[in-house]
């Protein structure tokens, strides 16, 4: 089974690349995240025609997730039960569902804009949620993973330079201390490798040449339970796809699991 993991940065945008990604990686289920459209605009028909149902949490302009597959989609849970609102509700961030012999999360983790702003706050109680809600299907014995764009790079060796980010979220005490608490609820790091160069990053900023210079970060993460850790095959960062016109800002991580 091949999973694989996208921020898509608006699935509107970015459909036709979307579809053509599909058709040529062989992908069975995709965890997508920022789709930025309502659910109402959710493209289910062009999917539905390459062979995949959808699963999505969206509501609007921002943010959004959703679920893609051609191996089955049950046990949906839309949103994350128990988590914070923001701005007086439960923002789009979450979905799950059993895909096959695989249950799986598709999240994309609250951006936190900068320390000491509520967002930040919102972002570590988001992450506490996660681990609660995650925590007994993480020591289950069926494959199980949580992935998607974390916004957090759990380590420096994930940034491209540590010092540009000094002062700014992503990379602070609090945020990796909330992915190691994550990680001690039965999770381990699938890390995928990279294409080219040393390093597997997953996200390049638009601005000055990120992506050319290789400034990126490692954010778009897989963290799996034991049975999923042992059956991956093989892991890696498909960096092709960031590349020309019209490419989203994240590239998709891409799993082979021998299940």
């Amino acid at each position: 089974m091949r999973i694989a993991t996208w921020n898509v940065n608006s699935i509107t945008a970015r459909l036709p690349r979307l579809l053509a990604w599909l058709e040529s990686s062989g992908t069975d289920v995709l965890c997508v995240q920022e789709t930025k459209c309502a659910e109402s605009a959710f493209p289910y028909e062009p999917l539905r025609e390459l062979g995949y149902e959808a699963a999505v949490n969206a509501t609007g302009r921002w943010n959004g997730v959703a679920l893609l597959s051609r191996v089955g989609l049950e046990e949906i849970t839309v949103g994350l039960p128990g988590g914070p609102d923001y701005d007086g509700g439960q923002e789009p961030r979450a979905i799950a569902a059993t895909c096959g012999a695989v249950r799986l999360w598709s999240v994309y983790v609250p951006n936190g804009r900068e320390i000491g702003h509520p967002h930040y706050d919102y972002k570590l109680s988001w992450l506490e949620a996660l681990r609660t809600v995650v925590s007994g299907d993480a020591a289950g014995e069926r494959p199980f993973a949580v992935l998607g764009d974390f916004n957090v790079a759990p380590s420096d060796e994930d940034v491209w330079n540590r010092a540009a980010f000094d002062g700014l979220t992503h990379v602070t005490d609090l945020e990796r201390d909330a992915l190691a608490a994550l990680r001690g609820a039965g999770l381990s790091d699938v890390v995928p490798r990279p294409l080219k160069y040393d390093r597997p990053f997953t996200y390049w900023d638009y601005r000055e040449l990120g992506f050319p210079k290789n400034r990126g970060m490692r954010i778009d993460l897989v963290y799996g339970n034991e049975p999923f850790a042992k059956a991956v095959g093989d892991a890696y960062v498909d960096r092709e796809e960031r590349k020309g016109k019209g490419a989203s800002d994240h590239a998709p991580v891409v799993v082979d699991l021998e299940v």
